[in-house]
């Protein structure tokens, strides 16, 4: 279990660990606690029944290898699950979902990576150098702004999950875009900086131009 309060006194973040699931709630029963990201199995405390202990107002995360947990997390009114193992930048969309939910704007930090195997040897992308995905059968295409690209034995499916949805876009089946990167876009297209153009999918037009618009 691990505790996690953000106080605006001096514009400081607090953060406060806790192994022990017990002492845990007893924390956040006496103090005021914005986020907890709580696993599921802890010994003899189970996640699911420590939510439902939380102060209604306390943002939970779960953090868990037990996928069959998922629906109920979601029953609780969890912000998210997080599946491990789950890589940093999934990590940090998680907690900019707990973020947005106590009114507040995620902070970014500068030269996050992520890490995928080219085959094999693992390569590490910073996120901004990534321009767009674009799914093969059972691949993935990673194009990168510096000019090179990357082919990885990893389905869009599982490569979005590790990126961060206020920066990337799903915008087509087969294609995944870097916010960053859209220089101009309509119902159709969007157009990059690097001067690619890629389809907008008919299922996700109204969503992307939404998005894109904000």
């Amino acid at each position: 279990m691990v505790l996690i309060l953000l106080q605006t006194k001096r514009n400081g973040t607090v953060v406060e660990y806790e192994s022990d699931p017990v002492e845990g709630l007893e924390y956040i029963n006496g103090n005021k606690t914005d986020i907890v990201f709580l696993d599921i199995e802890m010994g003899d405390v189970n996640g699911l029944s420590a939510a439902a202990k939380l102060p209604e107002d306390t943002c939970f995360i779960f953090t868990t290898a037990y996928l069959h947990y998922a629906i109920d997390g979601y029953d609780l009114d969890a912000v998210d699950y997080l599946h491990k193992p789950f890589s940093y930048a999934r990590f940090q969309a998680a907690f900019g979902k707990a973020l947005r939910r106590l009114g507040r704007k995620p902070v970014k930090s500068p030269g996050q990576c992520i890490v995928v195997k080219q085959d094999y040897t693992n390569i590490n992308i910073p996120l901004d150098d990534i321009l767009y995905v674009e799914a093969m059968e059972g691949y993935s295409k990673i194009f990168r702004a510096s000019g090179s690209c990357v082919i990885t034995r990893m389905i869009l499916k599982n490569l979005s999950a590790m990126l961060s949805p206020d920066d990337f876009i799903r915008i087509h089946r087969s294609f995944i875009v870097s916010r960053s990167k859209v220089k101009s876009f309509n119902k159709q297209e969007v157009y990059l900086n690097n001067g690619t153009s890629l389809p907008i999918g008919r299922q996700y037009a109204a969503d992307i131009v939404g998005i894109l618009m904000k």
